[in-house]
């Protein structure tokens, strides 16, 4: 049984990694799709692997970092579809630099994809949600969406105010029939690491040890769609990094001095 039958889902990040996997799992369960990234040919190539009619999946070319076109597309969506039921923010940028070495304009640049788009485009959709009284939306947030790590602070930060946004969003929607999911996911094996930010505004361009080691993005898809079914609040997912979330919360001082011994990568 097709548990999404219909179901219109916007993917944003979608042309790789954990989006590219969501949207073929999406597909698998008879959803209709909206695929946003800034790589439309990207985009193109995965929905050619989703076996789906071309009036079922829509492509629409995405940069977060331009918070001017979230409305007009938002309703582009709506005269395509008539509806929006899942909103998927999963689209954004990570970062390998130093605070020291880092300049304020990348800090900014971070939180205005990561963040600030995110936001934008949260609120271009939930007027629709509003109006047909339901809806779900799902943050992907990372596991230093709950503690800070090496060579990460500006991305560490936005994730930290997307929890804060976002929990706040789930509190005044929650008579309204629409659900708010938060997603931390640990070391999953995608390129995030390969595209991420450096000091200097150029592309980290190195696959990150642990990372290569991780969940898979397919398995990842999967927990999460479960988590929609289930109407979770909050999902950790990947292998033993996640017990940190735990380990800070139960025993700070322990987990600074482990946090402080792991490897910098």
């Amino acid at each position: 049984m097709n548990s999404f039958q219909n179901k219109v889902v916007w993917i944003t990040g979608a042309s790789s990694g954990i989006g590219e996997a969501l949207a073929k799992e999406f597909a698998a369960n008879g959803a209709k799709l909206i695929l946003s990234s800034r790589r439309k040919e990207e985009l193109d190539r995965v929905k050619k692997t989703l076996g789906k009619s071309d009036t079922d999946v829509l492509i629409l070319p995405l940069d977060l970092a331009d918070t001017t076109k979230t409305d007009s597309l938002a309703k582009q969506v709506i005269d395509t579809f008539g509806q929006i039921d899942i909103l998927i923010n999963n689209g954004g940028i990570s970062q390998r630099s130093l605070v020291k070495d880092t300049p304020l304009n990348i800090d900014r640049k971070v939180m205005e994809v990561n963040f600030f788009g995110t936001v934008a485009l949260t609120k271009s959709v939930l007027p629709y949600m509003l109006k047909q009284k339901s809806g779900h939306i799902v943050i992907i947030s990372s596991i230093v969406g709950k503690f800070g790590f090496y060579l990460r602070s500006a991305y560490s930060a936005s994730k930290h105010a997307l929890e804060g946004f976002f929990e706040s969003l789930r509190i005044e929607t929650y008579k309204d029939n629409i659900h708010v999911l938060i997603v931390c996911p640990g070391k999953i094996r995608t390129s995030i690491s390969v595209n991420a930010i450096t000091g200097d505004g150029g592309t980290h361009n190195k696959m990150d040890e642990s990372t290569d080691k991780g969940l898979s993005p397919e398995e990842c898809a999967r927990q999460i769609i479960n988590g929609i079914k289930n109407n979770k609040e909050e999902l950790l997912i990947g292998g033993a990094e996640v017990r940190a979330v735990w380990l800070k919360r139960f025993f700070p001082r322990l987990f600074s001095k482990m946090i402080r011994k792991q490897k910098i990568e």
